[in-house]
């Protein structure tokens, strides 16, 4: 039995729900609403593109109600989720909008995870469905899927898109496919406008970046949803004329709806759908497409200012910004983007619990280059704070708390967490380190959160210890961020091992993968000790290892990457 999804969210205060609504922030429409006004707006013109298939606006939204309807025939009801694991393609789109049309609600997990991650989101949902791709780079998704119904009585259907659909399997191709002409159309149309969810109800649920185990589920409405696109959209100038490329994994945040995704689709642009940022793959589709708008992190910008460098084409020709967000990017790495790839460069700093920051494209370069932005909404409300909840003076480092009409007030189903994630009053603790300067730009410091950042993937330390203390060989372990010059940050492991054991990288890793962790979170370093440092209180002291990894970078003492 699904329970129902509001037994576990944290509503919005009243006299919240009230002011922003007030305002025009919340406009009581669904995210369907608004996108299928905005296809009506433009039926002919080119919604989606991947590879060689080309679809309009008009058959963007017939295929999203036919799948919405062919999804409430194998029984998924309203309020109940599906755990979307799909790479870059069109299906996702369709897929998607159909679960919003629908009151579905979408799990964006992330390609990379694997079944110890997708089985722990398919229990905490209680998702009735997973969507996968079949195979991708020789790992077999449908498999996993398979694996997870045995595994959870509540997980009844294995949505497959790719060549191979299994028998027992559903070929969500089919399911997103046209309906059979105008008239049933129509007929679907009519019933999905009929049957549009509340605005206030849960759209989807995105993945924190949380330190404290496997990400926590992060529900959005379709009020705060919808708002987080429409005012991205007004921010960074998307339109009608806006092609945007989705080269990172679109069920992060940043490329779904910052404006993303969703944003192109609101103003009325076209999506292209790319399954790999690389830069060869990358630069000739950007050229293929006409393409003037993207987001990537700060590794894909490095290796795109590294190839553009070494071989330089006019394939970027048609780029007019680039969005650089996911982690902090170095000032000097800043600079080179507009000289090199020829196009504006728009540093984001944000979170899929809300709070999004932008340069503007008009900023002077400096700020561009040296600031992460400032609040996108004259209604969030931020503050840098020190360790007793005070505010910090202009300029000072503090940690960043946050509320407004796009910002979460809890975690799905994670009263423990919540406790810690939020103040008594409701505002959102980052755990970003940031300063302020003059104009309200924040440049982000670090965080104070027991995190690692491998470009632009945050990976809770606590959850690679408690996969290392597994192995019996095993008796401390504490895991920290090991800086890294292409991905920021990459996770290595100081162990202390029992009398007379013996522990190599490839054994911790060999665990890993039996366990079934996503391979991002895998330690690149091990650090084999004799005893781990400790606080005044008897607390492993994170900061002398990270401290200690750093100098061992910096002399080269035996430091190497697994992988």
């Amino acid at each position: 039995m699904v329970r129902p999804i509001a037994e576990g969210i944290v509503p919005w205060p009243a006299e919240l729900v009230e002011r922003f609504t007030a305002a025009g922030y919340w406009e009581g429409r669904t995210l369907g609403h608004h996108l299928w006004a905005a296809a009506d707006e433009r039926q002919a013109r080119t919604a989606v593109v991947d590879g060689d298939v080309r679809i309009t606006y008009a058959d963007l939204v017939a295929r999203a109600d036919a799948a919405a309807s062919r999804l409430r025939d194998l029984g998924v009801a309203r309020g109940d989720r599906i755990v979307v694991q799909l790479p870059n393609c069109w299906e996702f789109v369709v897929l998607t909008l159909a679960c919003f049309r629908a009151g579905i609600v979408p799990v964006m997990a992330l390609p990379g995870h694997r079944r110890h991650e997708m089985s722990y989101f398919v229990e905490h949902a209680e998702a009735v469905a997973v969507a996968v791709p079949d195979v991708v780079k020789d790992f077999d998704h449908q498999q996993l899927g398979f694996d997870l119904t045995a595994e959870h009585a509540v997980l009844e259907h294995v949505l497959v898109a790719g060549e191979h659909v299994a028998e027992g399997a559903v070929d969500l191709r089919a399911l997103c496919a046209p309906p059979v002409d105008g008239v049933e159309a129509a007929s679907l149309r009519a019933r999905w406008d009929a049957e549009e969810p509340a605005s206030s109800d849960v759209a989807l649920f995105l993945l924190s970046g949380g330190t404290t185990g496997i990400p926590k589920l992060i529900p959005r409405s379709h009020d705060d949803y919808a708002y987080n696109a429409r005012e991205s959209n007004r921010v960074c100038g998307f339109d009608a004329t806006t092609v945007y490329l989705v080269a990172i994994p679109a069920t992060h945040n940043f490329p779904l709806a910052c404006p993303g995704v969703l944003g192109t689709l609101l103003a009325g642009g076209t999506v292209v759908m790319l399954p790999s940022p690389s830069p060869v793959r990358a630069f000739a589709t950007i050229e293929a497409e006409g393409v003037t708008h993207t987001a990537v992190v700060p590794a894909v910008a490095k290796r795109w200012l590294d190839e553009q460098a070494a071989h330089p084409t006019d394939q970027l020709a048609s780029l007019q910004v680039l969005q650089v967000g996911g982690s902090r990017l170095a000032d000097e790495v800043a600079r080179r983007v507009p000289g090199t790839l020829g196009c504006t460069l728009q540093q984001v700093f944000g979170m899929a619990e809300g709070l999004l920051n932008f340069t503007r494209l008009d900023d002077p370069e400096e700020v561009i280059f040296t600031t992460q932005g400032r609040p996108m909404s004259p209604a969030d409300e931020v503050l840098l704070v020190d360790e007793h909840d005070n505010p910090v003076p202009q300029g000072t480092p503090g940690s960043l708390v946050t509320q407004g009409p796009y910002t979460l007030r809890g975690y799905y189903r994670a009263e423990e967490q919540n406790a810690r994630a939020f103040t008594a009053d409701g505002w959102y603790r980052s755990g970003d380190i940031c300063r302020m300067d003059e104009m309200g730009n924040l440049i982000v410091e670090g965080r104070d959160k027991d995190m690692i950042n491998r470009g632009g993937e945050k990976i809770s330390a606590e959850e690679v210890e408690n996969l290392v203390y597994q192995l019996p060989a095993v008796r401390l372990v504490a895991a920290v961020a090991m800086p890294d010059d292409v991905l920021g940050e990459r996770v290595c492991v100081y162990v202390v091992p029992h009398d007379g054991a013996t522990l190599s990288l490839e054994d911790v890793n060999a665990a890993m993968e039996a366990a079934g962790v996503a391979r991002y979170k895998w330690p690149e370093h091990l650090e084999v000790t004799d005893e781990l440092p400790t606080t005044k209180v008897g607390k492993i002291n994170k900061k002398a290892l990270r401290n200690d990894i750093a100098d061992r970078l910096a002399t080269g003492m035996g430091i190497r990457a697994a992988i």
